[in-house]
């Protein structure tokens, strides 16, 4: 696989919407395991719900990990795919292989010591903490096989080949259904499992994506295995420089998944009912608002392309203009959504009680203001770290989550007793006091000089 030619050209809105479109599926489905998880066991009642809830506050914490350092290494492999240096290739592919593993390997470890007794105390009765347990048990495949999927996900979105990770969905998916309902009811001859079977249909199709693409990345590379040597002379030193690299970047997601799982946790102590509701309306909100993501990850990609062609002056602002009104387009269209759903609830989750689906449907207004501010924060983040401010786009982020989220939650939810609605809110007023800090940052230009060289 070797580098395309660099492009000198503004980049249209066609061509961040083809580099942005499978960027989004392949999210949108990554969080829609979860949803589809979350709807099949709902027949259950509401006490599998928050059994599934508690499990995947766990397991997704292990994952969130994943996806930060797989992130991180897509950066490194785009710049090595740009240099066209088959050595840095192979650097980054295997470099951000081994993080994963070691990353997966800790988590479960970790798991097997404290999963069980910290279940046991958020969940509201000894069926639930029994139910997230077995679920949890099998998950931890889940992220063994997605340690591997996730970064041979990154190896190809970072040269350009963002369809592969996005087919290797289309496979999953049905598969994962398909498992999931047999094993769930126990339909077909298949044993019933309950809660632990969603779990079974999640770890066969996390390992059905690792060989697809394991397969195509030994088809397109061969593995590297005729290429000597490492990126900075030794294994050594190159692992160093990519933890370098990568810590900023990952700090970021990783913060990001703590504070989400943390809150989690602090949700379980509300009402069944109530936790339940934030449990299913999470994984829409984070599959829906992979329209804004990706537009500004393609966003991202482009502006780096042209900082590093030295587009940086006028040429540079028509773009962004162009590529603002396109994340005003996706924020729309995931207040649609949003709207859609809150609209479909009694048909969506008519096993569930009266009131997890009033609180799924007061939810509405803070799902139709958010995606505009949340979509402009993001387009934000994805240019300051196209241009090297990486930092700064760390701090934002990891400042409001613990200094405002995480103490307004236990706030809310431990001393104020507040409904589920006030809570979702949070999600809000976080995205406000992130504006400025990031708009501010965009609009004084440092990022422009772009990345300073290794």
């Amino acid at each position: 696989m070797t580098a395309s030619s660099t492009r000198q050209s503004t980049p249209s809105s066609a061509e961040i919407f083809r580099l942005a479109w499978p960027l989004g599926l392949k999210a949108m489905m990554l969080h829609g395991i979860v949803v589809i998880d979350a709807w099949l066991v709902s027949a259950l009642g509401e006490e599998s719900v928050a059994a599934m809830g508690l499990a995947a506050a766990v397991g997704g914490l292990l994952l969130g990990v994943l996806f930060a350092f797989s992130n991180a290494a897509q950066i490194r492999i785009a710049q090595a795919y740009g240099s066209g240096d088959p050595v840095s290739l192979k650097t980054g592919a295997y470099i951000g292989l081994l993080i994963n593993l070691v990353s997966a390997l800790l988590g479960i470890v970790l798991v097997w010591l404290f999963g069980d007794r910290v279940i046991e105390t958020f969940a509201h009765t000894p069926d639930i903490a029994a139910q997230a347990v077995s679920y949890l048990s099998v998950f931890m495949w889940v992220v063994l096989m997605e340690a591997v999927a996730q970064c041979l996900g990154s190896f190809f979105n970072g040269c350009g080949r963002t369809t592969l990770p996005a087919y290797s969905y289309l496979i999953a998916i049905p598969i994962n259904v398909a498992v999931s309902y047999s094993l769930i009811h126990g339909h077909y001859g298949m044993p019933e499992m309950g809660v632990a079977g969603a779990a079974v249909g999640s770890a066969i199709s996390s390992l059905t994506r690792a060989l697809f693409l394991g397969a195509h990345f030994l088809r397109l590379t061969g593995g590297y295995r005729d290429v000597t040597g490492w990126r900075n002379g030794t294994f050594g030193a190159s692992l160093h420089r990519h933890l370098v690299f990568a810590m900023p970047i990952a700090g970021q997601f990783i913060s990001m998944v703590i504070v989400n799982n943390i809150c989690m946790f602090i949700y379980a102590k509300m009402s069944v009912n109530q936790f339940a509701a934030m449990t299913l309306i999470n994984p829409w909100v984070m599959v829906a608002g992979n329209f804004s993501t990706a537009w500004g990850m393609a966003t991202g990609i482009a502006v780096a392309q042209m900082l590093g062609n030295g587009q940086s002056g006028p040429e540079l602002n028509v773009f962004l203009r162009r590529a603002w009104w396109g994340a005003f387009v996706a924020a729309l269209i995931v207040a649609g959504c949003f709207l859609a759903l809150c609209l479909s609830v009694d048909a969506i989750y008519a096993s569930l009680g009266s009131e997890t689906r009033a609180a799924l449907v007061s939810f509405l207004p803070v799902l139709l203001l958010m995606p505009l501010l949340r979509g402009s924060n993001i387009m934000c983040g994805h240019t300051l770290r196209a241009g090297g401010d990486t930092l700064y786009s760390m701090n934002v982020h990891v400042l409001t989550q613990w200094l405002f989220r995480v103490p307004m939650v236990a706030l809310f939810v431990l001393w104020l007793d507040l409904s589920a609605t006030w809570v979702f809110s949070l999600i809000l007023f976080e995205e406000l006091l992130k504006f400025p800090f990031f708009h501010r940052r965009v609009l004084q230009g440092e990022w422009r000089k772009g990345p300073a060289e290794e």
